[in-house]
């Protein structure tokens, strides 16, 4: 393969609708994923509709889409990281996230995420710790997620399916750690998206073992036992709970396996797309 001098593939996470914490500071969590801030999206999914609808919401797919390759076309080789929006500093896990963006930082790369709180927000400001860059991909929800303020660069998504392509197509690497919904949904996307050839075989790594071990063990003895997936399939999916063997595990990779020839770069000024 030929060497690559930006990035390619994940699946990043801003917190899903799922992954919002519905009892946040703001109240009423009776209303939390009951609707949306653009009656027209809820509308685009509802089925066929007029022509003249239809066109103006594929024009403005269109238009989001290329706005998302234009912002992140030279942040550089990323990795991306999802996980949970609902850990907050203090907890083990946000505590991982940060040290594995730190990590991650000093080993060259880019962090994205979807730009949001929790863990996103712990990958984002490891980046940070070190100077590293810091990207994230945020979303707009029905109740108004803001960008964590970690980030040197963001953009934002009304679609979560253009949101989720961007995080797939800039890293060389998906790190994961605990999350809901959206985290399982962006896992099971990029496995599928690897196990159908239609990206490469870019490591896929959990953290947070004892979070996940249920998980892989349904896998295991389940759906291998079953064979609805290879064991190969499970075998691509990376366990450690150590941020530097992560660092390491990308690195190789995105050097040896993937041709990635980079140089260190580092961005201060906040931009907004």
């Amino acid at each position: 393969m030929a060497p690559r001098t930006c990035a390619r593939a994940v699946h990043g996470q801003t917190p899903a609708m799922e992954d919002i914490d519905p009892q946040d500071s703001s109240g009423d969590s009776g209303t939390w994923g009951k609707g949306t801030r653009d009656e027209d999206e809820r509308r685009f999914l509802e089925g066929p509709k007029r022509r003249g609808f239809e066109l103006l919401r594929a024009l403005r797919i269109f238009y989001e889409t290329i706005k998302g390759f234009r912002a992140l076309h030279f942040v550089g080789p990323c990795v991306t990281v999802f996980g949970s929006a609902r850990f907050h500093e203090g907890h083990r896990y946000y505590k991982l996230a940060r040290e594995t963006g730190a990590a991650l930082g000093r080993a060259g790369f880019t962090i994205l995420t979807g730009g949001g709180p929790g863990i996103m927000e712990a990958a984002n400001r490891g980046a940070h710790d070190v100077g590293a860059p810091s990207v994230g991909c945020n979303i707009k929800l029905p109740r108004e997620q803001l960008p964590n303020p970690y980030l040197d660069k963001f953009v934002e998504f009304r679609y979560f399916f253009v949101r989720k392509m961007m995080l797939v197509k800039y890293s060389y690497a998906f790190v994961v750690p605990p999350g809901g919904f959206g985290t399982m949904d962006e896992i099971f996307e990029t496995a599928t998206l690897i196990q159908t050839g239609k990206i490469d075989a870019f490591p896929v790594i959990l953290m947070g073992t004892d979070y996940w071990r249920p998980m892989l063990d349904f896998l295991e003895h389940t759906m291998v036992r079953e064979g609805t997936i290879e064991q190969a399939d499970l075998n691509r999916l990376i366990v450690t709970d150590s941020p530097d063997e992560v660092a390491e595990i990308v690195s190789t990779a995105a050097v040896s396996k993937f041709g990635l020839n980079y140089r260190k770069k580092h961005t201060t000024r906040i931009k907004r797309r």
